[in-house]
């Protein structure tokens, strides 16, 4: 259902993509937008753990809302910022590409625990991040990608 990487000798291991996901602020959520044209859009995001689901909090209505209510299927491609190895001046970097399924979190208490876990990865601010989850927890909407297929690649850019 799912292709594999051509270039064998670039492939990540599932623990070098579990380790980008957690530790990378940012990637492309994919869903299928208006008309069935392809929409992505950056989002910061929490790999968790504990239940391996990549939890999004976003606004409550919009494009990508309606089109997650139509059709939940999506892509979520993170990447590092890479490297010039032996002083090339091209990069080398690792993505992760993951497809899934996405389902809204509706429990309160779930929300304020991964959105504290996501805060964590920007500041350290624990005094902010009680704030904001007290004056803006009851209005956040979050949703959870559920992995079907995680595939990762080394790339130089040469």
């Amino acid at each position: 259902m799912f292709r594999n990487v051509t270039r064998k000798k670039q492939v990540l291991s599932q623990d070098e993509c579990i380790s980008i996901l957690k530790n990378e602020l940012r990637g492309v959520l994919s869903v299928l937008g208006d008309n069935d044209y392809p929409y992505g859009m950056p989002m910061n995001h929490f790999y968790n753990d504990e239940d391996g689901k990549i939890y999004f909090h976003s606004g409550k209505t919009g494009h990508k809302i309606d089109s997650i209510a139509r059709h939940p299927k999506a892509s979520f491609c993170v990447f590092d910022k890479g490297t010039h190895e032996n002083g090339n001046w091209y990069l080398t970097f690792r993505s992760v590409i993951v497809f899934g399924k996405i389902v809204i979190i509706k429990d309160r208490e779930k929300i304020y625990d991964i959105a504290r876990k996501l805060s964590y990865k920007f500041t350290d601010d624990s005094a902010y991040i009680e704030h904001e989850i007290e004056n803006s927890g009851p209005g956040t909407f979050m949703f959870a990608l559920i992995p079907e297929f995680i595939t990762g690649k080394r790339v130089t850019e040469r």
